[in-house]
């Protein structure tokens, strides 16, 4: 039962599932190096701070392996599992969380100043789809020659925006002059 391979064999093995990226640094067995590790059983009890041959001779007589899951720990922390197994949780476990994850999109919408209302409404639908499917959406204003010269009064084409979303959206960023362009942040409401 016990998994003798090095690294490179491990790699090769499971690089297929892990999608190129490096199996993990998880020493296993006689790669364990350090003096003292604490020790955790196959059912999970502790078994308490021992050198790593003790804990090694232990894995072997369970006939499973020896796996370093803390090294960063004072002492480590290594725990007696069958490794293949263990790779096979732990690969499915990130698979499932990556499943669960969504990413954030910040989708944009601009407009000038001189908008219409009909216009203004059709941007408003457009920030609304994106809002639902739990995008941000960043709302441009740009100017452009003698615009730039009332941005502050353009300001409430941003505050009517943000209120025709109220109901389902919040300013994550209130408008804020860039350049030539003034910018406000929405996001989906909690």
């Amino acid at each position: 039962m016990r998994c003798k391979v090095d690294s490179l064999t491990i790699h090769f093995i499971f690089g297929k599932y892990m999608e190129g990226k490096a199996i993990s640094e998880l020493m296993i067995n006689e790669q364990i190096r350090d003096k003292e590790v604490r020790l955790i059983g196959e059912d999970g009890e502790q078994l308490g701070v021992m050198s790593s041959r003790e804990a090694q001779k232990l894995a072997d007589e369970a006939g499973l392996d020896l796996v370093k899951i803390a090294p960063t720990a004072k002492p480590p922390v290594c725990k007696i599992v069958d490794y293949g197994k263990f790779r096979y949780e732990q690969t499915r476990k990130e698979k499932e969380a990556r499943k669960k994850q969504r990413v954030i999109e910040v989708k944009e919408i601009r407009m000038s100043p001189n908008i219409d209302t009909n216009d203004l409404n059709t941007k408003v639908n457009a920030a609304r789809k994106f809002l639902e499917k739990g995008d941000k959406v960043k709302i441009t204003l740009r100017f452009r020659g003698r615009e730039m010269a009332h941005m502050q009064s353009s300001k409430h084409i941003l505050d009517d925006f943000a209120k025709a979303l109220s109901e389902i959206a919040v300013i994550e960023k209130a408008p804020k002059v860039e350049g030539r362009s003034m910018t406000m942040f929405l996001a989906e409401k909690r």
